[in-house]
């Protein structure tokens, strides 16, 4: 085996080192770039400062991924020689170089070939920097000499090109577009409330005081936006009276209609923002209670000590199951309400973990709609008259939304669409009873709730 070369402790410790280190694991293991950023962060003790630049390094190059293959294409002779390793440390330059006002070229290119030369040898640094310098000389190859516009389109926003097909046909060129350049846009954070206790505008003014930059959310009427600062030191976090979860997922909950003596299946519960948002609507004195399932037991445990956390384990009820056998553990018409917040692509979710959208295949769609109306067909027996089932997920394509509700109707005519309480004011995303947030639209993560009545 051959002797791994050492590395200097100041290289080896550098931000840009550590995000070649998360990019390499990221191409080759398809390693989920949230995961390895906050494990990073930690095991390196990052500063503030530096655990953002390496954050905005890793999730830029990755968003940018195809843009950038295609800056760097013309300047690689042989690219199938060309070691992994050495392409992401191009890749993470060409992001700062173009991407990133406050660093000097000359120092991004300084800093990739030191690197360079510490992993390997000085031959690779000088390639390193001719590749660099050649493209600072010349500029990036401009788009337009793409003469497909999906192709083209495609490599602007970063999008495997089948994706962005699927995207134009649902959407058209335009929107497509928006969409897709708002995936490259930084998410926020954004917090909910109980509001059971203290006030949105209660709780705004308390983080403000201690520091962080707050809004309160146009999208529902429980969230907070926070645009900066920590939130795990102040006290409203730790004493569980807020909880981080995007906007569009506290829709849900509200569109439920839910009552104090509910019973609600969460068919699909983990990690539990919505299981303990439901649960904060009823009350365990008049009946009110919440089945949570989840197919993994340590999901399960997640479920759990989110309830814990937030107050409401009086009213969660968890139990290790797959959504599609509840008809050997539930009498039929046992629920008021039913959540089926479906497996799905997370195609709404690429603002935050950008490199999910290089690992899906079209296949996945149809596997995914399958299961989909498999859980919806397994569950919709537990549903009182009456009653009313929520179908949510957290992505974009109309398989997996749209075309699931049609056929479930087609399959059921006992139910019917109402509307989803609490999507009117958001006309952008609500058409037909059904609300789709595209990521564009509010800057939330993209997000699918249809509401279906049973009739008799």
């Amino acid at each position: 085996m051959a002797k791994q070369k050492k590395i200097a402790k100041h290289i080896k410790e550098s931000v840009r080192f550590t995000a070649l280190e998360l990019l390499v694991s990221i191409s080759e293991k398809q390693a989920y770039s949230n995961i390895l950023v906050n494990d990073a962060i930690k095991r390196h003790h990052l500063s503030d400062k530096d655990a953002r630049l390496m954050t905005e390094i890793v999730y830029g190059t990755v968003g940018h991924k195809l843009t950038l293959e295609y800056y760097l294409k013309p300047f690689i002779k042989n690219p199938k020689k060309l070691d992994n390793w050495v392409k992401q440390l191009l890749l993470l330059s060409l992001y700062q170089m173009f991407y990133l006002d406050k660093i000097p070229e000359h120092a991004i290119i300084n800093e990739a070939v030191n690197i360079a030369k510490a992993k390997s040898n000085p031959g690779i640094g000088r390639f390193v920097n001719g590749v660099l310098r050649s493209i600072q000389r010349e500029g990036e190859p401009s788009t337009e000499l793409i003469q497909d516009p999906v192709k083209r389109l495609s490599v602007e926003v970063s999008l495997p090109l089948w994706l962005t097909q699927r995207l134009v046909d649902d959407l058209g060129i335009d929107e497509a577009r928006k969409l897709g350049e708002s995936l490259l846009v930084p998410s926020h954070v954004s917090v909910r409330v109980d509001t059971r206790h203290i006030s949105r505008e209660e709780a705004r003014d308390e983080l403000i005081e201690q520091g962080l930059e707050v809004s309160l959310s146009d999208v529902s009427p429980y969230g907070l936006v926070i645009e900066k600062g920590f939130l795990g030191n102040t006290r409203l976090f730790k004493e569980g009276l807020i909880t981080i979860q995007d906007e569009s997922s506290m829709l849900v909950a509200p569109a439920m209609q839910l009552e104090a003596s509910h019973k609600v299946l969460d068919a699909c519960a983990a990690p539990g923002g919505k299981t303990t948002h439901i649960a904060s609507f009823l009350d365990e004195s008049q009946g009110g209670k919440v089945i949570a399932l989840d197919i993994h037991e340590h999901k399960i445990k997640l479920v759990e000590d989110n309830a814990k956390r937030l107050h409401v384990d009086g009213v969660v009820e968890c139990e290790l199951l797959d959504a599609r056998k509840v008809g050997d553990v539930f009498a039929d018409e046992s629920f008021d309400r039913i959540l089926v917040d479906a497996p799905c692509s997370g195609l709404g979710l690429l603002r935050r973990k950008p490199d999910i959208k290089y690992t899906k295949t079209p296949e996945d769609f149809n596997n995914l709609q399958r299961i989909q109306l498999e859980i919806l067909e397994s569950v919709v027996p537990k549903l009182n008259q009456w009653g009313i089932m929520t179908y949510s997920t957290c992505t974009v394509t109309k398989e997996e939304n749209q075309e699931v509700i049609e056929e479930f109707l087609k399959r059921h005519s006992n139910f019917e669409l109402i509307d989803v309480v609490g999507a009117g004011t958001l006309e952008k995303s609500y058409q037909d009873k059904q609300l789709q947030l595209y990521p564009h639209h509010y800057h939330t993560d993209g997000f699918f709730i249809s509401c279906l009545r049973r009739k008799s």
